[in-house]
């Protein structure tokens, strides 16, 4: 008993950098084409950014969603210990590569 009340007093004192950091980076994209149905955003937009950011280093897998409000999102899975802000950079440079080939309406959201 005393070694189980010993061990709960101690345990917030155990420093958090001690734990191996197992949580996988997550970076969203999201786009917003007003008007346009689920279907017309997934070959407009989801598709071709998709495409674009497929294949950055460190990606597990990618996941999407079109809806018909005209939102598509876009979460990217990095390997855990991956830093988030190379990550981040990495993901918005291909979106940028991808960005001339969008809708007017969809870059003019992006830049403002």
């Amino acid at each position: 008993m005393i070694v189980l009340i010993a061990g709960a007093v101690c345990l917030p004192l155990l420093p958090i950098e001690q734990y191996p950091d197992i949580s996988p980076v997550q970076v969203a994209v999201v786009s917003n084409y007003q008007g346009a149905s689920a279907d017309v955003v997934e070959k407009t937009v989801t598709s071709l950014l998709e495409r674009q950011i497929n294949g950055i280093e460190g990606m597990r897998y990618m996941t999407s969603i079109s809806s018909n409000d005209g939102t598509s999102q876009i979460t990217v899975t990095f390997e855990p210990g991956r830093n988030k802000d190379l990550a981040a950079v990495d993901v918005q440079n291909r979106v940028s590569l991808a960005e001339p080939t969008l809708p007017e309406p969809v870059r003019v959201q992006q830049t403002v």
